[in-house]
């Protein structure tokens, strides 16, 4: 390890104590949650007790195009609102898009978002609502609490269960030309009301349906891990972890178990939950990278980079592993911790390999190793509270066992 990365641990080491102080400090409220076949009346009739006349939907066309926001529309309508659609959301959104949706609620003079979608479509909703209030464009809000003004009333309809947006603070969205990632991170922005309906995720794709629930998986886990981890995000993230292994498999193999469906999507609100206040490590750090290079879906990034990262933190984290393989029912407290541990890795190998995740990246090419290890380590170690440090040697090493063939 050299002198310079020595320096950027202690650093990084610091960011964690500031994160530790901020989440005790700063108060974090959590979405009116709303689950079950009747979610979008319910959901209608907080957005019309809130006095709004008229709000701006933040979805990609092809849920329009399904049929899958005419419940909420018709519902809204029944009780006096009006709804102005904005389909323009694609995965991860640039700046742009966000900016046309913005450009849309100020012609149509809307008063309030619903993110009705994926973690892309309640992300752009949530960045409309700041820049609304804030009369700015959207790219000038990157950053820490950046919005003067609190957003407008904002709600959250999830089709997939994954990304855990509808009760997080933070926002992810794309340079318009380099396509990096930039986060929008304002505590405010939590929801007002997320609605979970099963029935708006009988659709979703078995492939799709796999990385979504990766991604959540890998929400949990990393809050689990965190150096800042709280006994109430224990919690949430061992709930998490165990209703996703129970039942991501179920959702992947029939799409129409509705049951299996409504789990997820609380199991993916509790990983969010947890992360929210814990925060994440490497394994979003390097797939967002992979995406910013690549393209690679968030949720399938994350789903293939999880066991590489698993295994370098383990030596560090074998009692918290082995804690979380005896909730699991993978072994007793007066087992050995490490065999305990190894059961729990190789459960998610298992899982990964039920679900049909591959163990490779397929576009990740030998050339660029350099430069995404170098923009995961900077993202890592300025912004997450990982309980061991990678060297960039260690993080190339690791990409270049995901290197395909």
């Amino acid at each position: 390890m050299t002198a310079m990365e020595q320096v950027q641990i202690l650093g990084n080491k610091m960011i964690a104590r500031g994160m530790k102080l901020a989440a005790d400090l700063i108060p974090l409220r959590d979405p009116e949650l709303l689950v079950g076949s009747d979610a979008l009346q319910r959901l209608a009739q907080i957005i019309a007790d809130d006095s709004v006349k008229k709000v701006l939907l933040v979805t990609g066309a092809g849920i329009v195009k399904r049929g899958q926001t005419d419940g909420l529309v018709a519902a809204l309508k029944e009780r006096g609102v009006k709804t102005v659609i904005y389909p323009g959301i694609q995965p991860d959104p640039t700046f742009a898009i966000v900016n046309e949706g913005l450009e849309l609620l100020q012609k149509k003079s809307c008063d309030a978002v619903v993110g009705f979608g994926g973690g892309s479509a309640m992300d752009a909703a949530k960045v409309i609502a700041i820049a609304a209030a804030n009369k700015c464009k959207a790219e000038r809000l990157a950053g820490y609490f950046k919005g003067r003004r609190k957003p407008l009333p904002l709600y959250a309809v999830p089709t997939t269960a994954g990304t855990g947006s509808e009760v997080t603070i933070a926002s992810v969205i794309s340079d318009d030309s380099s396509h990096a990632k930039a986060f929008v991170i304002d505590s405010r922005s939590v929801p007002r009301a997320a609605a979970l309906d099963p029935r708006l995720m009988r659709s979703v794709p078995p492939a799709l349906t796999a990385a979504s629930g990766m991604d959540a998986l890998t929400h949990a886990l990393e809050a689990y891990l965190s150096t800042i981890a709280t006994p109430r995000t224990d919690a949430d993230a061992i709930e998490a972890i165990r209703l996703i292994m129970e039942n991501l498999p179920r959702a992947y193999r029939a799409g129409t178990d509705l049951h299996a469906r409504e789990t997820m999507a609380v199991a993916a609100y509790k990983a969010g939950r947890a992360f929210t206040r814990a925060s994440v490590g490497y394994v979003h750090a390097i797939s967002h990278q992979l995406g910013a290079f690549y393209g690679t879906p968030h949720g399938l990034g994350n789903a293939i980079v999880l066991p590489y990262i698993l295994e370098f933190y383990e030596p560090v984290v074998r009692h918290r592993l082995a804690r979380l393989g005896v909730e699991l029912g993978l072994g007793t407290f007066n087992q050995d911790k490490e065999l305990v541990t190894r059961k729990v890795l190789e459960h998610i190998s298992a899982l990964n390999k039920k679900l049909q995740i591959p163990l490779t990246v397929a576009e990740l090419k030998a050339e660029d190793i350099p430069l995404i290890a170098r923009g995961a380590m900077k993202e890592a170690l300025t912004s997450y509270p990982v309980p061991r440090h990678l060297t960039r040697r260690q993080c190339e090493d690791l990409l270049h066992r995901m290197l395909p063939g």
